[in-house]
This record gives C-alpha cells, sequence and structure tokens, in this order.
C-alpha cells in the first residue's frame, strides 16, 4: 500500500492530535438531534441562523406566533460536541524552554551510540600459510581417511610445491572477493625473519588502517601454552616458535587475526593475557585487536574426510560453498543430488537476479539478523558495521560456528560472541538452501530457463508486517529488521519495504533508534539520488522521522546533495500537504544552525519555493493546510536565522510581506511561525540606522516587520505572544540606542521635580477605537495630554466612553482618576505639552519610528505584567535591555463606596502630591528617592525584582564598575556575547519537531480512553437531564453539605462539577479551593496568580464531557507598576497606573491535590478600561467561545479553539455591562445586562449583532445582576433580575415586555441562578436569604438565617450556582465564607 494511501487514511484523521492546528475535535454525537436549524459545528457561524432574529417589539417572526400557543414536546437533550484547548500545545511543559529543546532533533545522547564513531577499512592483508605439505607435523596423528583439502585443493593431486603455490594463490583469491581493494602479502612455508618483514611492510602500507593477518598452522606443531606459533627455519628443519608477543609488536594496531590450527585457543588466550599486563592503553588495544581461532584451547581440527583440512577458512573465505555441501550431506537431497554441481551453481557472488547472487544475499541477511538480535548494539556496529571485510568475516564467523559445533569443535573469538548455532533464522537459511538445490538440476540443464526469486525475503516482509500490527515498544523488537534493510537492494521489493520501514519508524524514537543502529542510513541516503516517483513520498516521511531523532544526518544531506530532493518535492504540488510538510521539515533541519546547508538550499531556490507555497493556489480559496503553512514559515526562519546577507535580501525584496499576511491565520502554530521567521530577520547588532541608505532601507523595513509584530500582541494564545514576545527582543537589542534615546526624552528628569512621560500617540477622542491593533498608536506624535488627565476616558456621570488608543495598547497612561485641574500629575509624571518639545536627542530617526519605538514599549510593558509567567519574564528582559526595569507592583485598590471616576483621591495610588516624593537638585543631577507617604505592601513582589522604599542614589558615570545602571544595558556599542546569550530562545521550532517524533499514521490509545469516558458522561448526563425535564417542582429544601472555606474576604464565586461530588470556590484574593461535598474532605487548594493585584470575577468550567478544564476570571482594579529608568548619567523612577485587564486563567487537573497545571492564559479585555471588580465573563461550549465584557462599551468575543479575537461587539449603549450568560442551545447567542436596567440579545453571526433589545425593569434603573436564557432548549425565553430585588421573565418572540414579574427581594439582590434543564430558578439577597422560584412564578423554597440552636447562618449571599444536571444548588456567602449545598428532600 503506498504511503500515499496510508497518509491519505491515517494521517490526516490523526491530525487532531498534531500540534498542527486543527477543527475542534468531535466526539461520537449525542443519541439525540439537535435543535432543528441548530448548526452542530462551529465552523457554520457565517451562516443565518436560528431564526432568532430583531424581534424589539411584539411583532413575530419566522412564523413563531402562528404556532406559539401550541405546546410543543421539549427537544431531545442536545450535548455539545465542541472542545477546546486539548491540543499538543496546551500540554503544562507546551512553551517552556527546556521542554521543547527536549522535543527537538538532537545531536547527542540516544543518536549518538548508532553513527560509527570511527569508520575503517582494513587496508592490508598478510597470508602466512604453514603446510608443509607431505611432512606431517610430530604432534598431530592423523585419521584414515582424513580431511585433505585446503582451499578446495587436494594438495596430494600435484606436486607439492605447485600445490603449495596453488592454495597460496587460492586462499588469495577468496579474500579478495571480500575485500578487493586491500593489498595482498602472501608468504608460504615462511621463517621468523620472513614474518617480521611481511608484518613491518603491512603495517607501512596500512598505515592508520587495519590489517589482516591469517594464519594456517596444518603443516606445523599445535601451538604452545606460552601462545607460541610456529614456523620454519631457512633449511625446513627445524619448527622454530614466533611468540604472539613480537608478532603483536611488528603488527601493532588496529589488526584482525585469523589462527585455523588446532588449539587456537590458547593463542587467544595468551593475547589476553598479554594485554591485561600491557599500561593503561591497553583499553585502547583490546578494542582495536579482533582474534578469531578455529577452536578452543582444548580442542583440535576436525579430521573427517566430510569436511576439508581448512574448514575454518573455508566457512569464513567461501561460506556459501561450505554451508551448501554441509547442508546437503544432511539434507533429503543427499542421495539425489551431485555435489559437483554446487560449484556450478549460475550467476556472480554480487548480483542478486542470479542463483549465486540471491544465495548470497539471503546468507547475509540471515547472518546479520542472528549477530543484531543477539549482540548488544554497540558490539554489533563495531563488528558488522565498521569494517567491510570484519563485517563479512563475522557474518562468515557465524557459519562456521554453526558447522564445526557438528563437528565438536567451538570456533572462539574476541571480541567473545555468544552462541549462535541454535538461533531458529539457521532454518529459514536451510529453506533457501534447499529450494536453491532442488532448482539446480534444472537451471544447469537450461542456461535460458527463467530465474524465480527465492520467496524468502516476501516471506520475512510478511513477518515484519505481523509484528507491526501487534508489536510495541514494551516487546521484543522485530528480529527481521535488518533483512528489511537489505530487501532496500531489490528493486522488487524496496517499495513495500520502505513503506513498512516507515510505520515502523513511526511507532517512535526508540524505533527512530533501532533502525538506525541497524545501518538504514546509507541506504536510504543513497535512494535520494532515485527519480522513481512512487518513492518520493515514503522516502520523505522515513527521513522526517530520520531527522526528528537526529539532527546531525543535516551534514549528510548537504556533503550528498541530498537536500535538492526535498525543496524539488516541496514545491511539487502532487503530493499531500502533509508530506510537503515533512519535506518543509526536512529543509528546517538541514539549515538549522549549519551555514552550509543554509547556503546551500538559498541557491537551490528554497526561500522562492516557500513563498510561492505561502500564498493559497486560487486566491478565492481556504489558505493551505495549517501544518504546511507552519512548516514553511519555521523552514524560512531557520534559513534566515544567523545569516545577516540572506536576511537582508529578504528584507530589500519585500519578502516579509508574504509571511506578515499569516499573522492572522486560524491556527496558532500558524501564527506563531509566522512570527518566529518574521523575527528571525531582525537583526540583533544594527542598533538603528546609520548613515548607509541600505541600513535606512534595513530598518525600514525592519520597522514595518515590528508594526506587524505589535498588532498581534494581545493574541490569546500563549504560544503566539511568547514568539512575539522573543522577536521583539531581539528588536530591542537591535534597536537598543533609539529605544534608549525614546525612554531618555521621556522620562529626562525636569527641574521642576517633575518626570516627563510618554506623549499621547494618537488622537485621544477617536471613536472608532475598538478591540483593533490597527487602531494604536497611528500618526506621528502629537498633542499631549497629562498623564493622569485622559478627560476621554470617563465622564463625570459615570458614563463609559471610548477609550483612547493609547489605553489600547495597554498601559503607557497614566491614572484616569487623577484630578483635571490639578497642575501636577498624581502619578508624578507629566507629559510634554507641545510637540515641538517631543524632538529626541538624536537626527536620524523619523517621527514614524518614534511611534513604533513608543508603542514598542507600551506592548513590553504589557507583557511585563502578562498572566502566563513565561512571556512576563520575557517581558522584563527586553525592558532590562533598554534600560527600564521593574521595579514594585503595588496595589491600588478602589474603595468599595469611593468617589465616581474621575475624582479618586491621589492617596488611593500610594502617590502624595508632594515634591518631596522626588526632589531633583538640577545643579549636581543628584536625585533622591524619598519613602512615599504610604508604604508599599510588605508582600508579593514579583520574583527578581528590587523594592524601592527610601534611597539616595549620587551620580556615576555609566560604565563605572560602582555605577548602579548596568554597562550592558546602557552601552550604545554593538552588542555583546554576554547580551545575546541573555536574548531569550524561541520555542515554537523545537516545540513543532516534536510534532513528527510522535506517530503519524495511528491513532493514539488515549483518544480511544477519552472517547469512552465521553459516551460514559453522555449517558449519565441525559438521565440526569431527563429526571430533571420529569421534575415539576425542585424544592431545594435539603442542606446536604456546608463548606467552611475559611476565605478571609467570603467566597466571590462557586461552581458544582457535573461527575463528581467537587465543589471549587474561589474568594476576591483569587484563592481557589476544591472540596468533595459527598467526604466533606478538601481535594486542592492554590493560588491562581501569585502578584499582589487581585480579584476574581467568575469560575467556568469548559468541556465538562471531556477532560474538565477550569477557568478563572480575574477582575483585576487599577494597580500600578514602577521602573527604574536607566539613563544617560542617572536613574530616574516613574510610575504608570494600568487598568485591570480581565486576565483569564485556564487550569487542568485542578482537583488533584497539587496537581493542577496552567493549560492557558491572556487578557480577554487587554486594552479597555475595565476598572475595579466589573469585569463579566461567559462561556458558551457549543461554539467555543467566550464572552468579555465589563465596564466598557464592547463585548470582546474570544474563538478559544483559535484562540484569536473573533469579533468585537460595540454594546450600542451608554452604560456598562453587568451580566452576560451564553446560550447553551444555540451557538453564538449570548444575553446581556447593562447597568441601566436594559437588556440585549446578540447573535455573532448577525450582521447587526443586536437580535433584542428591552428594558424589562423599567422605570426602575438599577443594574442587571444576573440574566440567562431559561431552563429547556426552548432559546427563546430569558430571566433577567435586577439589583432592585425584581426577576423578569421576557419571550423575545412576543414582545420587549415581560410576561412574568417576580419581586424577590427588596433592593438587595445580589445574585440570580437558571437551571440549565430543571424549571427553578434561584436568587440572593444581601439580607441573608435564597429564594428559589418555578417558572411560573411560585416560590418553591426560601432558605434565610435560622435562630435555632443548631442553625447555621447563611450570611450576605455573593453567588449562586446550579449543578449542570442534577437538582442541587451551591450558595456562597459574603460574610463567613460557607458554601452551602442545597438539594430536594429525595436527594441521595
Amino acid at each position: 500500500m503506498a504511503l500515499g494511501d496510508l497518509m491519505a487514511s491515517r494521517l490526516v484523521h490523526s491530525s487532531s492530535s498534531s500540534p498542527s492546528p486543527s477543527p475542534s475535535r468531535s466526539t461520537a454525537a449525542a443519541p439525540a438531534p439537535p435543535l432543528p436549524n441548530h448548526h452542530h459545528h462551529h465552523q457554520n457561524h457565517n451562516h443565518a441562523g436560528d431564526g432568532l432574529l430583531a424581534a424589539n417589539g411584539p411583532e413575530p417572526r419566522n412564523g413563531l406566533e402562528a404556532d406559539a400557543d401550541v405546546e410543543k414536546p421539549a427537544p431531545p437533550a442536545y450535548l455539545p460536541q465542541v472542545v477546546v484547548l486539548c491540543e499538543q500545545r496546551h500540554e503544562p511543559d507546551g512553551i517552556d524552554e527546556a521542554a521543547a529543546a527536549a522535543a527537538g532533533p538532537s545531536t547527542s545522547g540516544l543518536v549518538s551510540k548508532w553513527r560509527p564513531k570511527d569508520r575503517m577499512k582494513t587496508g592490508c592483508v598478510a597470508l602466512v600459510v604453514c603446510l608443509n605439505i607431505s611432512v606431517d607435523p610430530p604432534d598431530v596423528i592423523k585419521i584414515s581417511p582424513c580431511a585433505r583439502m585446503e582451499c578446495w585443493i587436494d594438495p596430494f593431486s600435484m606436486a607439492p610445491p605447485k600445490a603449495l603455490d596453488t592454495i597460496g594463490k587460492t586462499l588469495h583469491s577468496q579474500y579478495e572477493r571480500w575485500q578487493p581493494k586491500a593489498r595482498y602479502k602472501l608468504k608460504l612455508d615462511p621463517t621468523v625473519e620472513e614474518v617480521k618483514n611481511l608484518c613491518n611492510t603491512c603495517r607501512k602500507y596500512a598505515r592508520s588502517e587495519r590489517v589482516l593477518f591469517h594464519y594456517n598452522g596444518h603443516g606445523v606443531p599445535k601451538p604452545t601454552s606460552n601462545g607460541e606459533i610456529w614456523v620454519f627455519n631457512k633449511s625446513y628443519t627445524q619448527y622454530i616458535p614466533l611468540p604472539i608477543t613480537d608478532l603483536e609488536s611488528w603488527l601493532k594496531t588496529p589488526s584482525i587475526y585469523v589462527f585455523d590450527c588446532s588449539v587456537a585457543g590458547i593463542i587467544v588466550k595468551a593475547f589476553l593475557e598479554r594485554l591485561d599486563w600491557s599500561s593503561s592503553s591497553s583499553a585502547s588495544a583490546q578494542k582495536d585487536c579482533i582474534l578469531l581461532a578455529a577452536c578452543e584451547a582444548h580442542q583440535s581440527l576436525p579430521q573427517s574426510a566430510e569436511f576439508p583440512a581448512d574448514l575454518f577458512t573455508a566457512c569464513l573465505t567461501t561460506p556459501i560453498k561450505m554451508a551448501l555441501h554441509w547442508f546437503c550431506k544432511r539434507s533429503l537431497l543427499r542421495d539425489s543430488l551431485d555435489l559437483s554441481l554446487i560449484d556450478q551453481i549460475p550467476g556472480r557472488q554480487n548480483d542478486r537476479k542470479t542463483l549465486l547472487g540471491e544465495l548470497n544475499w539471503i546468507f547475509t541477511a540471515i547472518t546479520d539478523t542472528i549477530a543484531w538480535n543477539v549482540l548488544p548494539h554497540d558490539l554489533f556496529q563495531r563488528l558488522f558495521r565498521q569494517d567491510l571485510l570484519v563485517a563479512s568475516l563475522f557474518r562468515n564467523f557465524l557459519l562456521a560456528e554453526r558447522i564445526m559445533r557438528s563437528a565438536s569443535c567451538t570456533p572462539v573469538s574476541y571480541p567473545l560472541l555468544p552462541p549462535t548455532h541454535q538461533h531458529h533464522m539457521w532454518d529459514a537459511w536451510d529453506m533457501a538452501a534447499e529450494i536453491c538445490l532442488s532448482k539446480l538440476p534444472e537451471l544447469i540443464a537450461d542456461p535460458n530457463a527463467e530465474f524465480q526469486p527465492s520467496p524468502f525475503f516476501t516471506e520475512q516482509l510478511t513477518a515484519f508486517e505481523v509484528w507491526l500490527d501487534h508489536g510495541s515498544e514494551d516487546k521484543k523488537p522485530p528480529e527481521q529488521l535488518p533483512i528489511v534493510l537489505q530487501v532496500l537492494l531489490s528493486q522488487s521489493h524496496r517499495f513495500r519495504a520502505l513503506v513498512l520501514l516507515g510505520r515502523f519508524l513511526d511507532m517512535g524514537p526508540w524505533a527512530v533508534d533501532l533502525a538506525l543502529s541497524v545501518g538504514i542510513f546509507p541506504y536510504v541516503l543513497k535512494l535520494l539520488q532515485t527519480s522513481a516517483m512512487e518513492l518520493r513520498q515514503i522516502l520523505v516521511f522515513i527521513w522526517t522521522k530520520i531527522l526528528s531523532l537526529d539532527k546531525s544526518c543535516q551534514v549528510d544531506l548537504v556533503k550528498d546533495g541530498g537536500h535538492a530532493y526535498f525543496v524539488r518535492f516541496l514545491d511539487s504540488l502532487d503530493a499531500y500537504p502533509e508530506q510537503r510538510a515533512m519535506a518543509a521539515f526536512v529543509l528546517a533541519v538541514i539549515v538549522d544552525g549549519h551555514r552550509t546547508g543554509q547556503e546551500a538550499c538559498m541557491n537551490a531556490g528554497l526561500i522562492d519555493v516557500c513563498l510561492r507555497h505561502l500564498q493559497p493556489e486560487n486566491p478565492h480559496d481556504s489558505h493551505t493546510e495549517p501544518l504546511l503553512l507552519q512548516w514553511l514559515c519555521l523552514c524560512l526562519g531557520k534559513l534566515w536565522e544567523d545569516f545577516p546577507d540572506v536576511q537582508l535580501l529578504s528584507l530589500q525584496t519585500n519578502t516579509p510581506e508574504f509571511v506578515i499576511c499569516l499573522l492572522s491565520e486560524p491556527q496558532p502554530e500558524v501564527r506563531a511561525a509566522a512570527v518566529f521567521a518574521l523575527g528571525t530577520l531582525l537583526d540583533t547588532t544594527s542598533n538603528g540606522a546609520d548613515d548607509d541608505s541600505d541600513d535606512d532601507e534595513k530598518v525600514k523595513a525592519e520597522i514595518n516587520v515590528v508594526r506587524s509584530l505589535l498588532q498581534i500582541s494581545s493574541d490569546a494564545s500563549p504560544l503566539v505572544r511568547s514568539e512575539v514576545a522573543i522577536a521583539l527582543t531581539r528588536f530591542a537589542l537591535g534597536h537598543n540606542k533609539h529605544l534608549k534615546s525614546v525612554v531618555a526624552e521621556y522620562w529626562k528628569p525636569q527641574s521642576n521635580s517633575l518626570l516627563k512621560s510618554l506623549p499621547s500617540l494618537a488622537n485621544i477622542s477617536n471613536p472608532s477605537n475598538v478591540y483593533s491593533p490597527n487602531n494604536i498608536l497611528q500618526g506621528s506624535i502629537g498633542p499631549v495630554l497629562r498623564v493622569g488627565s485622559d478627560s476621554s476616558a470617563a465622564g463625570r456621570d459615570g458614563r463609559i466612553s471610548t477609550s483612547s488608543p493609547i489605553a489600547t495598547s495597554s498601559i503607557m497612561h497614566g491614572s484616569p482618576q487623577s484630578d483635571d485641574s490639578s497642575q501636577h500629575s498624581d502619578s508624578g509624571i507629566l507629559l510634554r505639552e507641545n510637540a515641538s518639545n517631543g524632538g529626541l536627542g538624536y537626527t536620524r530617526s523619523r517621527p514614524v519610528d518614534n511611534v513604533i519605538y513608543s508603542q514598542f514599549i507600551s506592548t513590553m510593558c504589557s507583557f511585563a505584567k502578562d498572566p502566563y509567567p513565561r512571556i512576563a519574564t520575557i517581558g522584563r528582559r527586553a525592558l532590562s535591555l533598554i534600560g527600564v526595569e521593574q521595579v514594585v507592583m503595588k496595589n491600588t485598590r478602589f474603595n468599595s463606596g469611593g468617589a465616581h471616576r474621575g475624582e479618586t483621591s491621589a492617596s488611593n495610588f500610594g502617590m502624595a502630591r508632594s515634591s518631596s516624593w522626588l526632589d531633583t537638585n538640577s545643579g549636581s543631577n543628584l536625585i533622591k528617592f524619598r519613602t512615599p507617604p504610604v508604604s508599599p505592601p510588605q508582600h508579593d513582589y514579583l520574583p527578581g525584582l528590587r523594592r524601592v522604599c527610601s534611597m539616595e542614589f549620587g551620580q556615576h558615570p555609566i560604565n563605572s564598575p560602582d555605577g548602579l545602571a548596568d554597562p550592558l544595558l546602557s552601552s550604545a556599542a554593538a552588542p555583546s556575547n554576554a547580551e545575546l546569550s541573555i536574548l531569550p530562545q524561541s520555542t515554537i521550532y523545537n516545540w513543532s519537531c516534536g510534532h513528527f517524533s510522535r506517530p503519524l499514521l495511528t491513532g493514539s490509545d488515549d483518544n480511544e480512553e477519552s472517547n469512552a469516558r465521553r459516551e460514559e458522561r453522555e449517558r449519565v448526563a441525559l438521565d440526569y437531564i431527563a429526571k430533571c425535564q420529569r421534575s415539576s417542582a425542585c424544592k431545594m429544601t435539603s442542606q446536604i453539605a456546608s463548606w467552611d472555606t475559611r476565605f478571609e474576604l467570603g467566597t466571590k464565586t462557586a461552581l458544582l462539577l457535573p461527575f463528581s461530588p467537587i465543589v471549587v470556590a474561589a474568594d476576591e484574593n483569587e484563592q481557589i479551593r476544591v472540596w468533595n461535598y459527598d467526604d466533606a474532605l478538601p481535594v486542592n487548594s492554590y493560588q491562581n496568580h501569585n502578584w499582589s493585584d487581585r480579584g476574581l470575577s467568575k469560575l467556568l468550567l469548559i468541556n465538562e464531557l471531556d477532560e474538565s478544564l477550569l477557568l478563572a476570571a480575574s477582575s483585576t482594579p487599577l494597580f500600578s507598576m514602577f521602573f527604574f529608568l536607566h539613563l544617560s548619567s542617572t536613574i530616574a523612577l516613574s510610575n504608570f497606573h494600568v487598568a485591570g485587564d480581565g486576565n483569564v486563567r485556564v487550569w487542568k487537573n485542578f482537583a488533584q491535590k497539587g496537581g493542577q497545571k496552567l493549560v492557558t492564559a491572556f487578557s480577554s479585555v487587554q486594552g479597555h478600561r475595565a476598572a475595579g471588580h466589573s469585569i463579566v465573563i461567559d462561556w458558551q461550549q457549543q461554539s467555543g467561545y467566550l464572552y468579555a465584557s465589563g465596564d466598557m462599551s464592547s463585548i470582546l468575543v474570544w474563538d478559544l479553539d483559535k484562540e484569536q479575537l473573533l469579533s468585537t461587539i460595540q454594546s450600542s449603549g451608554d452604560s456598562a455591562i453587568s451580566s452576560l450568560s451564553a446560550s447553551q442551545v444555540c451557538s453564538g447567542h449570548f444575553a446581556a445586562g447593562f447597568a441601566d436596567g436594559s437588556v440585549r440579545i446578540y447573535d455573532v453571526r448577525s450582521p447587526d449583532r443586536v437580535v433584542y433589545m428591552a428594558r424589562p425593569h423599567a422605570p426602575r434603573t438599577e443594574k442587571v445582576v444576573g440574566i440567562g436564557f431559561q431552563p429547556g432548549f426552548d432559546p427563546y425565553k430569558i430571566v433577567s433580575a435586577s439589583q432592585a430585588g425584581d426577576i423578569q421573565f421576557l419571550d423575545v418572540r412576543r414582545a420587549a415586555e415581560p410576561y412574568l414579574t417576580i419581586e424577590a427581594h427588596r433592593g438587595s439582590l445580589t445574585a440570580l441562578a437558571v437551571h440549565r434543564h430543571a424549571p427553578v430558578v434561584a436568587s440572593g439577597s444581601a439580607k441573608q436569604m435564597i429564594k428559589v422560584f418555578s417558572l411560573e412564578g411560585e416560590q418553591l423554597t426560601i432558605i434565610r438565617y435560622q435562630p435555632s440552636f443548631m442553625g447555621q447562618r447563611i450570611g450576605s449571599v455573593n453567588c449562586l450556582s446550579f449543578h449542570p444536571y442534577k437538582s442541587l444548588l451551591a450558595a456562597g456567602t459574603g460574610d463567613n465564607g460557607l458554601v452551602s449545598i442545597y438539594a430536594e428532600e429525595n436527594y441521595k
């Protein structure tokens, strides 16, 4: 099966487990169909939908009025299928530097073992034959008949001198077949001196290569017990001993010895003893010496006539002939086959399409397989992969062991090998030999007969395939792996072998390592030279798997020109996008940190190929496969990385524009990869524009790149934001001088004891400002305001107005509460009052650059306060590079009943309006910092930041050793290695590489488990829903649990988990606690974050039918941020007030003791003025949308699947939004309650967005405390409760007037809860009372303070929450922190 088909059928479906973005995972649909007209998946949100259109009056829509009075059965339950935040990027260590580095290709560790460290070859062969034909040695008594053949020649068939010469030449030719390029030296019946000269000559020729010494001692006495072998004197009258020590001293190392004589094991023993006695270098000597001996120390050679006399040599040099002779005499063919035919086997050993070549091929495969399965992998590498001749001899040695053991003789080797003579693979060899011999007579009789290949390789591939179907890392490795390698040599089997090999490599890095250790690398490298189209896809896949493990292969690929193969494949349109993504990955690894690879790929046109495929083929089509886009960007980034010439060329040719287009892609991985690519174009050594016009153009292009990056700095994905922060840190290093000038200019100490601040950088009154980075800082440095008097931010009447763009950029503005008439800024910062004073201290930089520089500083200050810890660290590091050091984060809470916005006193911010706070002596440049009247908080400082209380700084030269300003941060020179080393490292490349090291062709077992869990939960949920719907009166009269949370400030919000008896509660200090109400035991407790600025808005449950995640929405009040500013010769201190940012943090494993892990975090209303505790938020599982708003003029809709801002909806009213509720039936529908008592319903798919408006609480104008869609599956009815105490029931199809009103509480309603399925609503009041009502308005239950002895005082009700599927109510109180859980009387 082609890998293309394999990929089409498997890879595409497994993409949800990959880091490549994918549509939301969908599981088996709930048994019941959804509502009519309801769209299952949020991919369909652009459709007009659901019939819930604008209905501000009584006029009905879509024919609903005609049958409105007809009672319909409730539609069956609809369970959401969308699952979010469960991709690989959401693993807890997803963007951690260490974890990402571990995921990427390595050059050490596991990968270092497979590659032979020192390839070697045998350069010279010394053949010493001591036969002394016709004279038997004195210590040998021969039997009759006895073995006589030497090199398959009968020495007595011709004259002794001729026989000796013929045998010597035959031995030479037999060895030459295995190593034709070596030098051969032959000595027949030599003397000691001749052997010495022979050894010295061979070592001289071989130099550092290996020397083979072959000794045939059949005509001399057995070796002595001291390990001496025998040779002759000149007259052949005496046997002369030759000590093995002399032989070793002449041959030196590396060397290999073959001893074919009786008791040869004595020689090996003596040799090892000598190595033990030698010096400390013996370890390397042992490693470089190999010995093969015909028998053990107590054994003599076999004399049986059925064997040749040199049986050991015959096995080592003519294995096929020897093996067939031996087998034939033991098989059923012994009587029918003439042994002489074995010498006539047609073909050549190196031609696999002939019988002899195929036999040799099968023999090689089998002996390799035996060795690989029984030897340690390092020994296998050394003996079978390092040296061709040594590998051949050891393969043949395995045969020698098998044959000679049958003659009661055991060959010996050093290194010692385990016994292999009974390995079951010999049975496969016997079968192959039998098939060959049975065909032999026919082939010899008819030379033209067609050759039929053996079924051996086909059968072995089938066995390998069976293993693939059932094997795993925990099981024994497939023994057929060396055979698969051999099969790659055959064109007929190659394709199938490659596909099976690809499946094996896909099982994990352990499988890749096994394949590399067996020797697959040179084979697949050579295959890149083939032009076979059918092999392209599988070869790309195999190389993807290899390079995901071992980056060092990049050198081999470039050396052999293999990179061109992948460039061509990447440019081909007939391959699947996923496969072209693999080619892009391979090319990215080739150029990663490898200048030669970068140059080669640059010359091969890689940039043009990547840019061509970054664009959709048809402008009207959707974009390409996300994984391909991701890897095209990463490939470009790695090609540009640290390659200045290519960076400059790409900037000059407008290349970044192609990549910038991808910054709005729906997949976070694509956006992050695009940011990475753009970041690598930013030169860390430029330091801004100089006089060179080329540099000027370059800076202009870099500024354009940075402008694009700043626009996505508020992305919801930490993966994207971290890459933006890293890229901007590179910009800070490269433009260090200009950025410091901007900082110095706008924070320069002035004689009036005030610090100047950033100017207003945009039109403050821009009415169209919404959450759009494009609106941030447009235009040059213009009219200015004092920081702290942002009159457009809030009116005196408390109504919200549009926030300024400088506010949208989040931090570089002062307090909106400052006194407008004050001549001094409460924050101690005064903006310049005219544009002419905004000039910088250098002349080359343009105003547009100043805007970008200023916006850069603003963005990095936002990053310094990012809810994701790593991004905050990067932001602080970038600020320190330009001389801004964050010092203290001060909590500046509002008084609950304080002045109106715009009138809050300065003391609320911990800053006195006093010149004693900052006294500047203009004559001496000495700044004295005195303790402010309000002390900073005594805890919760950000780690690693210095606290400032009372200090004095004298003047220090900026580069002096004792200067407080770090010379590293202050120098305007090019960055040093020390500076470059503190740059944070990008993680997206290494992290993305981890995708290819995981299985791509098969589904994960985890998916099966999660699907089973999901199905079980759906079944349980449907049962509960049915019970809820049948319940006519849910009287919550039984208090089944009461939990003292010990929250100092009371319980702010509580949540009941759907499938376990768990309640989660949190307080204003963002302490989250988890409790088991069945067992009355605490489960977990942790802090949402460690900052001093705290305030919690809501807890929400995400993916409740799957692996549930806990979303904690912070409602942080304004905080102050202090910065050290390293100026030219002084240090200034500046303080900025920052609006609450509605940070959202999502946790997994929150119900495990200490097991909570942060999945993602982002600011849900960043850039909008949302002060105090006014953040409101709700979650819609069907669509994957998070709705966020607050004391501001817009509602932000976040798509958590894409981790992207989907839409900013203007609330079309002057009042702030006080409550939000998402429909659990209709995707994209949500209701909003406002502070003036009005109610609106929105549809994100509708062009007008607002589909219903009403003022159900009129004439009252108290804010809407709670709003919700009514229980069940009717999407047209809502419930709204105001602070005045009234609860209004509305049907949006009929009129703007409520059809039912309940006066629940008098002026003290604090909470509303609407059950999702049971026909009940609950309300709570500040007067320690909870009421439960039916949908008809009947009061079912009242829970109040009990004066009895055992009564439990419930306190002021802060929050109410129903169980999603059961008739359970959780109530959290503000006075004593109690969480009470109520149920029906018969609750079990």
